[in-house]
């Protein structure tokens, strides 16, 4: 979040507590009925909520005059910020934000729910309120003034609800606009703002959807690949890679499987629309396609590997074999050399 909005809601905490009700309060009691453990509720201010999600609830808020608010409800207390949750990997078994992650920028969203999705376990239940409109930000002028939100259009919401990992996205209601989905069994997007280099796999191992980490098992040859050619520094470290070298990661196709021959055409083209609106979104330099196969079946039969004629989001592609190990014709040094070439095309 904004650090001027927390400072509002550090100095505001009993205004804001004065003037709200949890008039959704059926909605969360119906999420936390439905959840599979402990729920979050993640921008908990007060703690109005707190009551209806459960004896299992935690609350979480970067403000601790908000949080000093919420200590009667009885309930464990963490502060945090949304981008970065101090939660080990699915220890959650539902989630709840009223009016939280839309005080997350546009470009940040993205990485925030990638560490929503790491704290949740697979199918567990979202929700989330956030404010619909065009895509923009907008300061508040109500009792809190100052407070910045960013709006979202539904198209751009379900675009980043479904990259970050997450399934059977619906949206309700109006102002706010909810947004209800489940935790997937697949890789978060790794994305953010000024990204020299957006790599983009195929899809998901079902190992590297469970690990968390794209190209994890041993036999794959990317995290290697990538160190040498100056990439990044650290192995398997998605998190790492973009916020230390702007490398960002995301797929085709969000669906694991244990092989990507799996995958349909009509998957791939599907998936290259939506890292095309991404792109078109958070313009990195260059976007890498490791896997020639899903470019084949998503753009040109005849495609070679190499830089492309078609972009993405206005951006160049460069298309490099697979990492595989059981990609035979292709040998680390070659590997090396097609990564080398993308970073080269980065401004």
């Amino acid at each position: 979040m904004e650090r001027d909005t927390i400072d509002i809601y550090d100095a505001e905490a009993a205004t804001y507590r004065a003037n709200r009700s949890s008039r959704f309060a059926d909605r969360a009691a119906a999420l936390s009925a439905g959840a599979l453990g402990p729920v979050l509720d993640a921008g908990c201010g007060p703690g109005t909520y707190l009551p209806a999600l459960g004896a299992a609830a935690v609350g979480l808020d970067a403000s601790a005059p908000m949080l000093d608010l919420a200590t009667g409800h009885g309930r464990p207390l963490v502060r945090a910020d949304l981008t970065r949750l101090p939660l080990r990997p699915g220890a959650l078994g539902g989630a709840w934000a009223r009016n939280s992650y839309l005080h997350v920028p546009h470009a940040g969203l993205p990485l925030a729910l990638a560490e929503l999705h790491r704290a949740t376990a697979v199918g567990a239940p979202v929700t989330c309120s956030l404010i619909t409109g065009p895509d923009d930000e907008v300061v508040s002028d109500d009792d809190l003034p100052g407070r910045r939100f960013w709006r979202w259009s539904d198209d751009a919401l379900v675009d980043v609800f479904v990259g970050a990992g997450f399934s059977e996205v619906v949206l309700s209601g109006e102002q706010p606009r909810f947004v209800d989905a489940v935790r997937a069994r697949t890789l978060p997007d790794f994305v953010g703002p000024d990204m020299g280099v957006l790599v983009v796999g195929l899809n998901p191992s079902l190992h590297a959807a469970d690990a968390g980490v794209g190209y994890v098992t041993p036999s794959n040859r990317y995290w290697k690949a990538a160190i040498e050619a100056g990439l990044v520094t650290v192995d398997r470290d998605p998190w790492h890679a973009l916020r230390e070298h702007g490398v960002g990661m995301t797929d085709l196709a969000k669906r694991a499987t244990r092989r990507a021959d799996e995958l349909s055409a009509d998957e791939y083209r599907t998936g290259l629309e939506r890292v095309d609106r991404l792109c078109a979104r958070l313009q990195p330099g260059v976007v890498c396609v490791v896997g020639l196969a899903g470019w084949r079946a998503a753009v040109d039969r005849k495609a070679v590997v190499g830089l492309q004629q078609r972009d993405l989001g206005g951006r160049p592609v460069y298309v490099m074999p697979s990492t595989s190990g059981l990609n035979a014709s292709s040998q680390m040094p070659d590997l090396v050399a097609h990564l080398r070439a993308a970073l080269d095309l980065a401004p």
